[in-house]
């Protein structure tokens, strides 16, 4: 975990670090979205991605990816710059509605892991066949594995998605909205899905969410992104009404009750 997590610290570094970012700046369109931030990620450390719409938490996943470049500041990725298609990051995007004739079964998705950056359907061959088998075994997903994907719940085109970002081997994992309409049983199960891998993987995931209070149970700590400004740190320090009050610059309070976290007063 990073040392105490005020907007725009540095954050030691590792050897264990896979992310880290030195006074980063986003800008897109010509507005900054992010600056001067400035953590680190460490191995195996599950951290939901905090903050209001348009605060740059996918854009941080971009930065993560090399899809955006930084204005300012140095990222690094595995102690290299970002670049595109790394193959020890594994990406689930946000999840769009299919039409529900769409005929593609869940191990055709499955396998664009491994085959998506090529023209055609690949090779069939054991291994790849015995990976495509694993993946969706981790992810509990072989009952429905030739079932078309748009008949699948939403849970269930989740787990299929997280297969598919596992045929690589990734050491991180980068999620956006992977709870987006699902209901709160379904949510539990992923998040408890993703929480079992990155302990039996021991790889570093970063989820990108709305509300913290279904993740408390499985995170490590949060990154939050307000007003241009970050914070990244153990869950009850960051969503605390100083942290959060200095991100807004306005007052912001944190109420906790019945297991929960409250933010009450943040702009939206």
């Amino acid at each position: 975990m990073s040392a105490e997590p005020r907007p725009g610290e540095t954050s030691s570094a590792s050897a264990r670090t896979v992310v880290s970012l030195e006074h980063a700046r986003v800008e897109l369109g010509g507005r900054v979205v992010q600056d001067d931030m400035s953590f680190g990620v460490e191995e195996g450390e599950f951290l939901a991605v905090l903050g209001p719409n348009g605060a740059g938490k996918t854009t941080l996943l971009k930065l993560i990816l090399g899809l955006v470049r930084p204005a300012a500041g140095a990222v690094r990725v595995f102690g290299r710059d970002p670049s595109r298609g790394n193959r020890l990051i594994g990406y689930v995007p946000q999840f769009r509605q299919l039409d529900s004739n769409i005929s593609l079964r869940v191990r055709d998705i499955v396998r664009l892991g491994l085959d998506g950056h090529r023209w055609g359907p690949g090779l069939p061959s054991r291994k790849r066949n015995l990976a495509i088998a694993r993946a969706l075994e981790e992810v509990d997903a072989l009952a429905f594995a030739d079932a078309p994907l748009g008949e699948l719940s939403g849970g269930e085109r989740q787990r299929a998605l997280i297969a598919q970002a596992l045929l690589a081997e990734p050491r991180m994992l980068l999620l956006d909205e992977p709870l987006a309409s699902l209901d709160i049983s379904r949510g539990a199960e992923i998040i408890s899905l993703i929480d079992r891998l990155r302990r039996s993987r021991g790889v570093a995931v970063l989820l990108v969410a709305h509300d913290v209070n279904p993740l408390l149970p499985a995170i490590d700590g949060v990154i939050y992104l307000a007003n241009g400004r970050c914070a990244k740190g153990p869950t009850e320090r960051v969503i605390a009404s100083d942290i959060l009050s200095s991100l807004y610059g306005s007052p912001v309070e944190v109420v906790k009750a019945l297991g929960r976290l409250f933010v009450v007063g943040a702009p939206v």
